[in-house]
């Protein structure tokens, strides 16, 4: 099993011309997912790598069966072609775009919620199921993910696209492997965080442990301590505790006596006490959550813990 995406997910790709969309549409065809249409307003009737482009959402819908959507358009048209894809049905958006108005992301955001879809990102690499799908551009080349990706128990998740392969390939290298791995984004505000994709993998049963890679910065550390915490009151039935340990990685440490600097991410300006990297370890090792001190130490931890 997997969560998110497996072999039978279809998707599209809004803004499959432009010349980063052209190269992911390759990279994903090349890895076997199944990528069964692209959308560039004007550019309907062309075809980037057999994959038929169309004007619209609307018409990409009516001739296929589309489970969801990477959107690579440029920031100033995002929120109308995250709209238009939520408004014909479209249940899940990776959201490649960078540098997308706040105030827009929690449009969509809101938007999605009320049709019931999820957003992954933006600023994201987006997702993958080793050996059955990618969606995004995660991992790069074919050849290069299925080096770092092979399947495995241990889900993973990631603010950073470029730390969700690094994470990857140390598990993999030590006979691991991964069940999924989300690139959530690194933005102030995204669609999806570590506590609201935690029940996924929790009735996910092949994943036995997850691992996430932090920065100082935003809630989402604080959120997901308070998740496990909250599941593991006194008195939860068995079957509503969390069933899976946790590894993380917190790197930045370094910016604890540099309050204000941004590192990397929009969504890592320290704030506050609680956005710092030692108040995160602290609140994540409190919920007994593992806190690696370096990648390599990943793979040692996680099998100590399945």
């Amino acid at each position: 099993m997997s969560i998110l995406v497996d072999e039978n997910t279809t998707f599209m790709i809004q803004g499959i011309t432009g010349r980063e969309a052209v190269n992911m549409t390759r990279e994903c065809l090349d890895y076997g997912s199944q990528v069964v249409a692209g959308v560039t307003p004007g550019r309907g009737g062309r075809d980037v790598y057999g994959v038929p482009v169309y004007d619209t959402v609307r018409e990409a819908v009516a001739k296929h069966h589309v489970d969801g959507s990477v959107l690579t358009v440029p920031p100033a048209f995002a929120r109308d072609a995250a709209f238009e894809a939520i408004e014909n049905g479209v249940k899940l958006l990776v959201i490649v775009t960078e540098r997308i108005p706040r105030g827009e992301v929690a449009q969509v955001i809101e938007l999605a919620r009320m049709r019931g879809a999820r957003v992954i990102g933006p600023n994201c690499l987006g997702i993958i199921s080793p050996g059955k799908a990618k969606m995004g551009g995660i991992g790069g080349p074919a050849a290069d993910t299925r080096k770092a990706y092979q399947p495995g128990p241990v889900g993973v998740m990631s603010r950073s696209g470029g730390m969700t392969t690094e994470i990857a390939n140390a598990l993999t290298a030590a006979g691991l492997g991964e069940s999924t791995a989300v690139s959530i984004g690194g933005d102030a505000i995204i669609g999806s965080s570590y506590a609201e994709l935690m029940p996924l993998f929790e009735a996910d049963e092949e994943t036995k442990a997850i691992v996430i890679y932090s920065e100082p910065g935003g809630p989402m550390e604080a959120q997901l301590a308070d998740y496990v915490r909250q599941k593991e009151r006194a008195g939860r039935p068995a079957d509503l505790r969390p069933r899976l340990p946790i590894v993380a990685f917190m790197a930045g440490r370094f910016m604890d006596a540099m309050p204000g600097m941004r590192f990397g991410h929009a969504g890592t300006i320290v704030e506050g006490r609680q956005d710092t990297a030692a108040e995160k370890v602290r609140r994540l090792e409190e919920a007994g959550i593992a806190v690696a001190e370096e990648i390599e130490a990943i793979p040692a931890l996680v099998k100590e813990r399945i």
